[in-house]
């Protein structure tokens, strides 16, 4: 079977696209191929990447010149079935759709959510076109061969509106992290946070409780607005952090190895509550403890295999006392760290998840089960 992934938003490096879809794919004798803006014309890893020649020059470029660009190579590779990552990629995929072709949209994100928060967006704006979008997609989605959602939340949503859709978590590479397992005394008195960095995902109540926790803050990943930086240099616990940028991930594998805790104290908006956030497995595969937001699902996972604490994301003192309790026992820490290794390996593992790739491939293909060996 012939797949062909496209994407105008994300990397060609993307560890869902490329290392989670497309390797894993690839290993398992699919002809493989990613198109994307700006990534290199090779072959890595069995995967056949495809760049359009067209950069990543703006938002608006990227949404037209950008998407037509993926689509014209795209349509010309004659795959079974074209799995797309980006909202912006589903006008160019509706034309796929409209010359026969097997489409699946990847919805990493509740787009009309994730509109309400888009700060580039004038405020009284943006529940318009959240209300507007959602009915374009809805609408888009049962056109398609199939959707896959990166949780159930987003999955149901499809499901409700006559969509056929299937969840496919975005889980960790079982023994991926395993080099970001390090001896516990050899770890600093430190926590980490690692991905995209906004005021809504607790940033400042992070920064904040460094002080009475009397910790450092590792932190990488992508600023979400252009001022965040000056903003993060100059909020109060500023100077016990320590700030990588976006990092690669070997780089993330050393900032787990450092670290005693992983933090994940996201805002209680719609967007989060029912999210499923990769950091969270990641920190679990890493054998750190997790100290999470207190969502009814997030607490569910986390004492459900005693893996960490939760809080009130908006209490930087309660956070600094829990980072504490960590510092202070670290034979109680330690035991969280191998609780949740264990858990990714039994459960929360992309091979599980792949295993569900490949039934609704080839439900929507029209081709008998492959009957492959799941990836671990």
């Amino acid at each position: 079977m012939k797949v062909v992934h496209m994407t105008t938003a994300h990397a060609h490096t993307d560890t869902r696209i490329f290392l989670k879809y497309c390797c894993s794919l690839a290993s398992q004798g699919f002809d493989c191929t990613l198109v994307g803006l700006g990534a290199p014309n090779v072959m890595s890893r069995g995967v056949q990447i495809l760049g359009t020649g067209v950069k990543k020059t703006g938002r608006c470029h990227r949404m037209t010149i950008g998407a037509w660009s993926v689509y014209r190579i795209a349509s010309g590779l004659k795959a079974d079935i074209y799995h797309f990552h980006d909202p912006e990629l589903i006008p160019v995929s509706l034309l796929l759709r409209l010359h026969g072709k097997k489409v699946v949209y990847d919805a990493h994100e509740d787009v009309p959510e994730d509109i309400l928060l888009r700060r580039w967006i004038p405020r009284y704006l943006r529940k318009l076109i959240s209300v507007v979008f959602r009915s374009f997609e809805n609408w888009a989605a049962r056109q398609f061969s199939g959707v896959i959602g990166a949780t159930p939340a987003i999955r149901d949503r499809f499901l409700r509106d006559g969509a056929q859709a299937v969840a496919v978590r975005n889980y960790p590479i079982r023994d991926e992290l395993l080099n970001s397992v390090g001896s516990w005394s050899e770890k600093e008195d430190a926590v980490c946070y690692i991905g995209g960095i906004s005021p809504e995902r607790g940033i400042f109540e992070l920064i904040e409780s460094m002080i009475d926790a009397d910790a450092k803050l590792l932190l990488a990943g992508r600023l979400f607005y252009p001022k965040l930086g000056e903003q993060i240099e100059k909020a109060i616990g500023s100077e016990r952090v320590e700030n990588a940028g976006f990092v690669g991930r070997e780089q993330i594998a050393v900032i787990l190895k450092r670290s005693k805790a992983g933090m994940v104290t996201l805002h209680s908006t719609p967007k989060f509550v029912l999210s499923l956030p990769i950091k969270m497995f990641e920190y679990m595969s890493a054998g750190i403890p997790v100290i999470a937001s207190n969502f009814p699902l997030w607490r569910d996972i986390v004492e459900r295999f005693d893996c960490g604490l939760c809080v009130d994301p908006t209490d930087s003192k309660q956070i600094a006392e829990t980072i504490r309790f960590i510092m202070n026992n670290p034979e109680r820490a330690e035991q969280m760290g191998r609780n949740g290794q264990r858990a990714i390996a039994e459960l929360y593992n992309w091979g599980n998840e792949f295993s569900e790739v490949l039934r609704f491939y080839s439900l929507i293909g029209g081709v008998e089960d492959p009957g492959l060996k799941l990836v671990e």
